[in-house]
């Protein structure tokens, strides 16, 4: 058999502030994210096997991101947990969905975040092969397995 990539789409709107940043996205500001999430693995040759021809299905990829990506960061404002806590506080006050992260919440930190909270739920047979997040449009950050062996 061949090694196959198994590619989805996931979209989330999101707020961030970068914390002693020296440029406009020191505010609070937010993105419409677009993440592919891509899995790598042999298709399932067996006629037997309900997912026969599948290296992962795709409704199955869908649960694991959503419920740990996408209904994590939707909708949320994520500043970092430098920032002073009255900082924080304020935000707590402001914003119903505020996540204090342990790192700058950067696109580049982000898709390290996923990529290690995604990469002990690939399912049998199969691994996380990329994340590719677009912060806008036009700007992206990537992850591939094969950089961080």
């Amino acid at each position: 058999m061949a090694l196959i990539r198994v590619t989805k789409e996931f979209r989330f709107e999101m707020a961030h502030a970068l914390w002693n940043y020296d440029g406009p996205c020191r505010n609070v500001h937010g993105h419409s994210y677009i993440l592919y999430v891509t899995f790598a693995g042999e298709p399932v040759n067996d006629p037997d096997n309900p997912r026969n021809g599948m290296v992962i299905d795709f409704g199955d990829l869908k649960k694991i991101v959503r419920e740990n990506i996408v209904d994590r960061f939707d909708h949320a404002l994520m500043v970092s947990g430098q920032a002073p806590a009255e900082t924080v506080e304020s935000y707590r006050q402001h914003f119903g969905n505020v996540i204090v992260s342990a790192y700058q919440p950067t696109c580049e930190n982000l898709v390290a975040d996923i990529a290690a909270t995604l990469g002990g739920m690939a399912p049998e047979g199969t691994f996380l092969h990329s994340i590719r997040l677009y912060e806008t449009a036009t700007a992206y950050a990537e992850w591939h397995a094969s950089d961080n062996r």
